[in-house]
């Protein structure tokens, strides 16, 4: 009962509700939209907010008690991607530059995702540690980076039988991936890393004393800025429902069920890492959530020849939904539960 409690408030949440509302907005072809400048600039607002507040709840904290967590949430995202690439190319029978770019976005991370999780977790009155931006940050980009490598060693070897032919459409005979250090430089300096990491050294290094300073600006009108960029996240899932065609049906179960298993995955190692229950949700949260902004930037660097209605709707139009709709409450449960028993 307390689960199906939890449910219901997540759906009647504003941002739930908002998210909803674009989807329903972009399925009869409303004309509302976000001006391009706003998103821009909520986008900026929401990476650099979550970092510097997190950044600043670093102060004090001890190496001992971060080192632990960080260890778990690295290797969280070396294996999702790995086990994900086997899957899909096993099972899946997708090619190595598919399989290999569907596994960069579930081994990346979504800060929106995120974003949501702390708010539902806020909304409860639910702590977590402060240093959850900072593994945010350290998730984002490994996960990618063993992905497109997996795709560069299956490229090299025979193809598995009965590979769809739209696999085969987007593959060039003697295609090259793009040197890795401009594949790194973009990594590194796209906008997300840059603003997340940026955040957390400037209130890592001005503390609570100086966060306090800026805070009114990131703490109350937070939730506010979330909604409307979720109901934005819900015109752009909207208009890329009609790609599922294109996705396959064993890609739209992997894209509901994969973030599933991860985020129980992440909420139990969480937990045998000695996080709260608070952290074990926002981890959890990190686990099951895929990258719709890392993750498409360094795709179309290394794998120009993968195909985009293939990773951009499993992660956008299949997982950041059920993942805000259902994931982060389910994750929540299961977080209660075990630190109930």
């Amino acid at each position: 009962m307390e689960l199906l409690a939890t449910l219901a408030q997540s759906l009647l949440s504003p941002m739930v509700l908002a998210f909803l509302l674009g989807l329903i907005a972009a399925l009869v072809r409303s004309d509302l939209k976000i001006p391009e400048p706003l998103y821009a600039a909520m986008t900026i607002y929401l990476l650099f907010g979550i970092g510097l507040k997190g950044g600043a709840k670093l102060d004090g904290v001890s190496p001992a008690d971060f080192a632990g967590p960080a260890v778990a949430a690295v290797a969280l995202c070396l294996v999702i991607p790995a086990w994900s690439f086997a899957i899909l190319r096993r099972f899946g029978r997708l090619s190595a530059d598919d399989a290999g770019a569907v596994s960069a976005h579930y081994g990346s991370v979504s800060v929106v995702t995120y974003g949501a999780c702390v708010a539902f977790l806020e909304a409860r009155q639910v702590p977590q540690e402060g240093f959850l931006p900072a593994l945010l940050a350290l998730m984002e980009v490994p996960g990618i980076v063993v992905a497109l490598l997996l795709a560069q060693l299956a490229r090299r070897a025979p193809a598995p039988a009965l590979v769809p032919a739209r696999s085969h459409a987007f593959l060039a005979p003697g295609f090259e991936a793009a040197p890795w250090g401009k594949l790194l430089h973009e990594l590194f300096t796209s906008k997300g890393i840059l603003l997340l990491l940026g955040g957390l050294l400037i209130g890592l290094a001005s503390g609570q004393t100086g966060y306090q300073q800026v805070g009114p600006f990131f703490d109350v009108p937070f939730r506010g800025v979330l909604t409307i960029f979720l109901l934005e996240m819900g015109l752009v899932t909207g208009r890329r429902l009609g790609d599922l065609r294109s996705a396959g049906f064993f890609l739209g179960i992997f894209a509901l069920l994969m973030p599933l298993l991860h985020g129980l995955l992440g909420v139990w190692v969480a937990r045998n890492v000695g996080l709260s229950l608070g952290g074990a949700t926002a981890l959890g949260t990190l686990a099951a959530s895929a990258s719709y902004i890392a993750a498409p930037a360094a795709v179309r660097v290394a794998l120009p020849q993968a195909n985009p209605a293939l990773y951009v709707t499993a992660s956008l139009a299949i997982t950041f939904p059920f993942n805000l709709v259902l994931g982060i409450p389910l994750y929540f449960g299961f977080a209660s539960w075990l630190y109930a028993a």
